[in-house]
C-alpha cells in the first residue's frame, strides 16, 4: 500500500493518504517511529498496528478524557470523536468501551437533565433539548414516566407565574398586544396552550 500524501493538520498531527485516499491521522512521533514516508509503501504489519492498536487505543483514551470533565450522551460523544478524525470502527469500539464501564448512559443522562431542569423548563422544551443531544424520544418519555411514578411532577402553572413575575407582567392590566406577545413568548418556551391561557386570563371556553 503506497503512502501518496502526508498533510499537516495541526502542529504535530498529520493526515496520511493511502492510494490517494485519506486513511488515518497520526502524530509526528508515530509517523517517525513507523517510518511512514510519502511516496513509499507501508507494510501490512504496520497498517495492522495502526488500525488495531494505535487508533483504537487513542480513541478510548480520548473518550475517557472527554468524560472526565462532564457527561456526554452517546450521540454527542460519537460526534466529538469524529471531530478528532477517528475512523468509525475505532469510534464504535471506544463507545462500547466506555459504555461497558457505565461512563456513558443515555437514560442516566436524561434523568439527571430532567431533574435539574424540571422546575425551570417546560416538558416540551426539555424533550427537545434532549433529542437535540441525540437521545431518542422513547427514552426521554420513559424517563419522564419513571420520574412521575416516583412522584416528581412538573407544575407548569407555577413555572409560568414565575416567568410572568420576572417579566413584570400583570394579566389583569395587560393590553391585548401585551397578552399576544406574552402568549407567543410562553408558547415558544414549550408550555401548553391551556396553561398559558389560564395564566394570561384568556377566555378558553
Amino acid at each position: 500500500m503506497l503512502v501518496t500524501q502526508i498533510t499537516g493538520i495541526t502542529k504535530g498531527r498529520y493526515r496520511i493518504y493511502i492510494e490517494e485516499k485519506p486513511a488515518f491521522v497520526l502524530y509526528r512521533g508515530e509517523v517517525n517511529r513507523l517510518g511512514i514516508r510519502e511516496g513509499e509503501a507501508v507494510s501490512e504489519e504496520c497498517l495492522r498496528e495502526i488500525q488495531e492498536e494505535i487508533l483504537p487505543g487513542r480513541a478510548k483514551r480520548r473518550a475517557m478524557y472527554l468524560l472526565q470533565s462532564r457527561d456526554y450522551t452517546e450521540s454527542v460523544l460519537r460526534e466529538k470523536l469524529r471531530d478528532g478524525d477517528y475512523p468509525e470502527n475505532c469510534i464504535e469500539e471506544a463507545i462500547a468501551y466506555v459504555k461497558s464501564y457505565g461512563y456513558v448512559d443515555d437514560c442516566r443522562y436524561a434523568r439527571d437533565f430532567i431533574v435539574y431542569n424540571m422546575d425551570r423548563k417546560s416538558r416540551t422544551r426539555i424533550e427537545q433539548d434532549l433529542m437535540r443531544k441525540g437521545i431518542a424520544k422513547d427514552t426521554v418519555r420513559a424517563v419522564f414516566e419513571e420520574l412521575e411514578e416516583e412522584g416528581a411532577r412538573q407544575d407548569e402553572d407555577a413555572m409560568i407565574r414565575t416567568l410572568l413575575e420576572k417579566k413584570k407582567y400583570d394579566p389583569k392590566t395587560a393590553q391585548r398586544q401585551d397578552r399576544q406577545r406574552m402568549y407567543a413568548f410562553l408558547y415558544r418556551r414549550g408550555f401548553h396552550a391551556e396553561a398559558i391561557n389560564r395564566a394570561l386570563l384568556l377566555d378558553i371556553t
